[in-house]
Protein backbone atom coordinates (compact mmCIF):
# COMPACT_ATOMS: atom_id res chain seq x y z
CA UNK A 1 0.00 0.00 0.00
CA UNK A 2 2.77 2.40 0.94
CA UNK A 3 4.57 1.65 -2.32
CA UNK A 4 1.37 2.35 -4.27
CA UNK A 5 0.82 5.62 -2.45
CA UNK A 6 4.42 6.61 -3.06
CA UNK A 7 4.10 5.88 -6.78
CA UNK A 8 0.88 7.90 -6.93
CA UNK A 9 2.49 10.81 -5.10
CA UNK A 10 5.56 10.72 -7.34
CA UNK A 11 3.36 10.58 -10.43
CA UNK A 12 1.36 13.60 -9.21
CA UNK A 13 4.54 15.52 -8.51
CA UNK A 14 5.85 14.67 -11.96
CA UNK A 15 2.66 15.99 -13.55
CA UNK A 16 2.89 19.24 -11.56
CA UNK A 17 6.58 19.71 -12.44
CA UNK A 18 5.83 19.03 -16.10
CA UNK A 19 2.96 21.52 -16.08
CA UNK A 20 5.14 24.16 -14.46
CA UNK A 21 7.89 23.49 -16.98
CA UNK A 22 5.46 23.84 -19.86
CA UNK A 23 4.11 27.08 -18.38
CA UNK A 24 7.63 28.47 -18.07
CA UNK A 25 8.50 27.30 -21.56
CA UNK A 26 5.52 29.10 -23.06
CA UNK A 27 6.03 32.29 -21.02
CA UNK A 28 8.12 34.88 -22.80
CA UNK A 29 9.32 38.47 -22.59
CA UNK A 30 8.21 41.22 -24.94
CA UNK A 31 10.28 44.35 -25.54
CA UNK A 32 7.97 47.33 -25.96
CA UNK A 33 8.66 50.91 -27.07
CA UNK A 34 6.07 53.05 -25.29
CA UNK A 35 5.23 56.69 -25.99
CA UNK A 36 6.00 58.67 -22.84
CA UNK A 37 2.39 59.84 -22.37
CA UNK A 38 1.31 56.21 -21.89
CA UNK A 39 3.78 55.44 -19.08
CA UNK A 40 1.31 55.16 -16.19
CA UNK A 41 -1.37 53.20 -18.09
CA UNK A 42 1.07 50.61 -19.48
CA UNK A 43 2.59 50.08 -16.04
CA UNK A 44 -0.85 49.27 -14.69
CA UNK A 45 -1.71 47.10 -17.70
CA UNK A 46 1.64 45.27 -17.48
CA UNK A 47 0.85 43.91 -14.01
CA UNK A 48 -2.46 42.43 -15.12
CA UNK A 49 -0.97 41.20 -18.41
CA UNK A 50 1.81 39.35 -16.62
CA UNK A 51 -0.58 37.86 -14.07
CA UNK A 52 -3.07 36.73 -16.73
CA UNK A 53 -0.67 35.45 -19.41
CA UNK A 54 2.64 34.69 -17.69
CA UNK A 55 4.44 36.84 -20.25
CA UNK A 56 6.67 39.66 -19.01
CA UNK A 57 6.49 43.15 -20.49
CA UNK A 58 9.74 45.12 -20.64
CA UNK A 59 9.08 48.75 -21.54
CA UNK A 60 11.20 51.67 -22.69
CA UNK A 61 9.66 55.15 -22.64
CA UNK A 62 10.32 58.09 -24.93
CA UNK A 63 9.24 60.30 -27.81
CA UNK A 64 7.60 58.62 -30.78
CA UNK A 65 9.91 60.27 -33.32
CA UNK A 66 12.99 59.19 -31.41
CA UNK A 67 11.69 55.62 -31.27
CA UNK A 68 11.26 55.67 -35.05
CA UNK A 69 14.97 56.42 -35.45
CA UNK A 70 15.93 53.72 -32.94
CA UNK A 71 13.73 51.11 -34.65
CA UNK A 72 15.22 51.95 -38.05
CA UNK A 73 18.68 51.54 -36.50
CA UNK A 74 17.93 48.03 -35.25
CA UNK A 75 16.65 48.53 -31.70
CA UNK A 76 15.31 45.24 -30.25
CA UNK A 77 11.69 46.36 -29.83
CA UNK A 78 8.97 43.87 -30.73
CA UNK A 79 5.90 46.05 -30.12
CA UNK A 80 5.54 49.80 -30.57
CA UNK A 81 2.91 51.84 -28.73
CA UNK A 82 3.18 55.21 -30.45
CA UNK A 83 1.68 58.60 -29.60
CA UNK A 84 0.32 59.01 -33.14
CA UNK A 85 -0.82 56.96 -36.12
CA UNK A 86 1.62 58.51 -38.60
CA UNK A 87 4.87 56.88 -37.48
CA UNK A 88 3.43 53.34 -37.16
CA UNK A 89 1.87 53.74 -40.63
CA UNK A 90 5.24 54.87 -41.97
CA UNK A 91 6.99 51.85 -40.45
CA UNK A 92 4.27 49.65 -41.91
CA UNK A 93 4.79 51.12 -45.37
CA UNK A 94 8.54 50.63 -45.05
CA UNK A 95 8.14 46.93 -44.23
CA UNK A 96 9.21 47.11 -40.59
CA UNK A 97 6.01 45.71 -39.06
CA UNK A 98 3.91 42.56 -39.06
CA UNK A 99 1.23 43.13 -41.73
CA UNK A 100 -2.25 43.63 -40.33
CA UNK A 101 -1.12 44.15 -36.73
CA UNK A 102 -1.56 47.93 -36.53
CA UNK A 103 -4.56 49.33 -34.65
CA UNK A 104 -5.55 52.40 -32.61
CA UNK A 105 -5.29 51.56 -28.92
CA UNK A 106 -6.16 55.03 -27.57
CA UNK A 107 -7.10 58.56 -28.58
CA UNK A 108 -5.17 61.07 -26.51
CA UNK A 109 -6.24 64.40 -25.06
CA UNK A 110 -4.15 67.52 -24.57
CA UNK A 111 -4.27 69.66 -21.44
CA UNK A 112 -2.83 73.02 -20.42
CA UNK A 113 -1.56 72.43 -16.88
CA UNK A 114 0.09 74.20 -13.99
CA UNK A 115 1.35 72.64 -10.77
CA UNK A 116 -0.20 75.64 -8.99
CA UNK A 117 -3.76 75.28 -7.73
CA UNK A 118 -6.09 77.80 -9.38
CA UNK A 119 -3.48 79.09 -11.84
CA UNK A 120 -5.08 77.65 -14.99
CA UNK A 121 -8.78 78.40 -15.48
CA UNK A 122 -11.17 75.97 -17.14
CA UNK A 123 -11.37 78.10 -20.31
CA UNK A 124 -7.63 78.51 -20.86
CA UNK A 125 -7.82 82.31 -20.56
CA UNK A 126 -4.49 82.31 -18.69
CA UNK A 127 -2.81 81.34 -21.97
CA UNK A 128 -4.10 84.42 -23.80
CA UNK A 129 -3.42 86.72 -20.83
CA UNK A 130 0.28 86.00 -21.44
CA UNK A 131 1.39 86.95 -17.92
CA UNK A 132 3.69 83.96 -17.49
CA UNK A 133 7.43 83.71 -18.16
CA UNK A 134 7.73 80.12 -19.40
CA UNK A 135 5.43 77.79 -21.35
CA UNK A 136 6.49 74.15 -21.53
CA UNK A 137 5.81 71.89 -24.51
CA UNK A 138 7.27 68.64 -25.83
CA UNK A 139 9.49 68.75 -28.91
CA UNK A 140 6.99 69.06 -31.79
CA UNK A 141 9.44 67.36 -34.17
CA UNK A 142 9.55 64.17 -32.11
CA UNK A 143 6.48 64.18 -29.86
CA UNK A 144 2.91 64.28 -31.23
CA UNK A 145 1.63 66.04 -28.10
CA UNK A 146 4.21 68.77 -28.72
CA UNK A 147 2.99 69.10 -32.30
CA UNK A 148 -0.59 69.36 -31.05
CA UNK A 149 0.50 72.13 -28.66
CA UNK A 150 1.94 74.18 -31.53
CA UNK A 151 -1.31 73.69 -33.46
CA UNK A 152 -3.27 75.06 -30.51
CA UNK A 153 -1.03 78.12 -30.28
CA UNK A 154 -1.45 78.71 -34.01
CA UNK A 155 -5.25 78.35 -33.84
CA UNK A 156 -5.38 80.85 -30.98
CA UNK A 157 -3.01 83.21 -32.82
CA UNK A 158 -0.44 82.96 -30.04
CA UNK A 159 2.55 81.54 -31.92
CA UNK A 160 4.38 84.85 -32.17
CA UNK A 161 3.43 86.02 -28.69
CA UNK A 162 4.73 82.87 -26.98
CA UNK A 163 7.79 82.01 -29.09
CA UNK A 164 10.29 83.50 -26.61
CA UNK A 165 8.59 81.88 -23.62
CA UNK A 166 8.56 78.27 -24.79
CA UNK A 167 10.77 75.71 -23.07
CA UNK A 168 10.96 72.45 -24.97
CA UNK A 169 11.19 69.00 -23.44
CA UNK A 170 12.63 66.06 -25.38
CA UNK A 171 9.34 64.25 -24.79
CA UNK A 172 6.08 64.80 -22.95
CA UNK A 173 7.55 63.47 -19.68
CA UNK A 174 10.24 66.14 -19.66
CA UNK A 175 7.69 68.80 -20.60
CA UNK A 176 5.66 67.71 -17.57
CA UNK A 177 8.75 67.80 -15.34
CA UNK A 178 9.52 71.41 -16.31
CA UNK A 179 6.07 72.37 -15.00
CA UNK A 180 5.98 70.12 -11.93
CA UNK A 181 9.34 71.47 -10.72
CA UNK A 182 8.32 75.10 -11.24
CA UNK A 183 10.76 75.79 -14.08
CA UNK A 184 7.70 76.70 -16.16
CA UNK A 185 4.53 78.20 -14.72
CA UNK A 186 2.38 76.20 -17.11
CA UNK A 187 2.52 74.09 -20.24
CA UNK A 188 0.91 71.50 -22.46
CA UNK A 189 0.86 67.91 -21.25
CA UNK A 190 -1.01 64.71 -22.00
CA UNK A 191 -4.19 64.57 -19.95
CA UNK A 192 -3.18 61.08 -18.84
CA UNK A 193 -0.25 62.55 -16.89
CA UNK A 194 -2.48 64.59 -14.59
CA UNK A 195 -5.76 62.69 -14.63
CA UNK A 196 -7.08 59.54 -12.96
CA UNK A 197 -10.57 58.17 -12.47
CA UNK A 198 -12.48 61.25 -13.56
CA UNK A 199 -10.48 64.08 -12.05
CA UNK A 200 -7.27 66.10 -12.31
CA UNK A 201 -4.96 64.77 -9.61
CA UNK A 202 -2.91 67.90 -8.89
CA UNK A 203 -2.55 71.58 -9.79
CA UNK A 204 -4.99 73.19 -12.22
CA UNK A 205 -5.78 72.44 -15.86
CA UNK A 206 -7.71 73.30 -18.99
CA UNK A 207 -8.77 70.38 -21.14
CA UNK A 208 -7.97 71.66 -24.64
CA UNK A 209 -10.93 71.33 -27.04
CA UNK A 210 -10.28 68.66 -29.67
CA UNK A 211 -11.05 71.07 -32.50
CA UNK A 212 -7.93 73.12 -31.74
CA UNK A 213 -5.55 70.40 -32.89
CA UNK A 214 -5.39 67.30 -35.07
CA UNK A 215 -6.74 64.10 -33.46
CA UNK A 216 -4.10 62.32 -31.36
CA UNK A 217 -4.79 58.79 -32.53
CA UNK A 218 -2.28 56.48 -30.87
CA UNK A 219 -1.50 53.31 -32.82
CA UNK A 220 0.13 50.08 -31.70
CA UNK A 221 1.89 47.69 -34.03
CA UNK A 222 3.93 44.50 -33.87
CA UNK A 223 7.37 45.20 -35.29
CA UNK A 224 9.29 42.82 -37.51
CA UNK A 225 11.42 41.64 -34.59
CA UNK A 226 8.23 40.44 -32.88
CA UNK A 227 6.81 38.43 -35.77
CA UNK A 228 7.54 35.08 -34.10
CA UNK A 229 6.94 36.23 -30.53
CA UNK A 230 3.97 34.71 -28.71
CA UNK A 231 4.31 37.42 -26.06
CA UNK A 232 4.10 40.20 -28.66
CA UNK A 233 0.92 38.73 -30.14
CA UNK A 234 -0.53 38.21 -26.67
CA UNK A 235 0.14 41.81 -25.66
CA UNK A 236 -1.55 43.26 -28.74
CA UNK A 237 -4.61 41.09 -28.14
CA UNK A 238 -4.60 42.04 -24.45
CA UNK A 239 -4.61 45.74 -25.33
CA UNK A 240 -7.83 45.16 -27.27
CA UNK A 241 -9.50 43.48 -24.31
CA UNK A 242 -11.79 44.80 -21.54
CA UNK A 243 -9.20 44.92 -18.74
CA UNK A 244 -6.82 47.13 -20.72
CA UNK A 245 -9.73 49.25 -21.97
CA UNK A 246 -10.81 50.00 -18.41
CA UNK A 247 -7.31 51.16 -17.48
CA UNK A 248 -6.93 53.26 -20.63
CA UNK A 249 -10.26 55.03 -20.03
CA UNK A 250 -9.40 55.68 -16.38
CA UNK A 251 -6.50 57.87 -17.52
CA UNK A 252 -8.71 60.05 -19.68
CA UNK A 253 -8.14 58.51 -23.09
CA UNK A 254 -10.91 57.69 -25.52
CA UNK A 255 -11.08 54.36 -27.34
Amino acid sequence: MQTGHLRTTLTSLAVIVAALSMSTAFADEVQVAVAANFTAPIQAIAKAFEADTGHKLIAAYGATGQFYTQIKNGAPFEVFLAADDTIPAKLEKEGDTVPGSRFTYAVGKLALWSAKEGYVDDKGAVLKANQYQHLSIADPKAAPYGLAATQVLAKLDLTEATKDKIVTGQNITQAYQFISTGNAELGFVALSQIYKDGKVTSGSAWLVPANLHDPIKQDAVILSKGKDSAAAKALVEYLKGPKAAAVIKSYGYEL
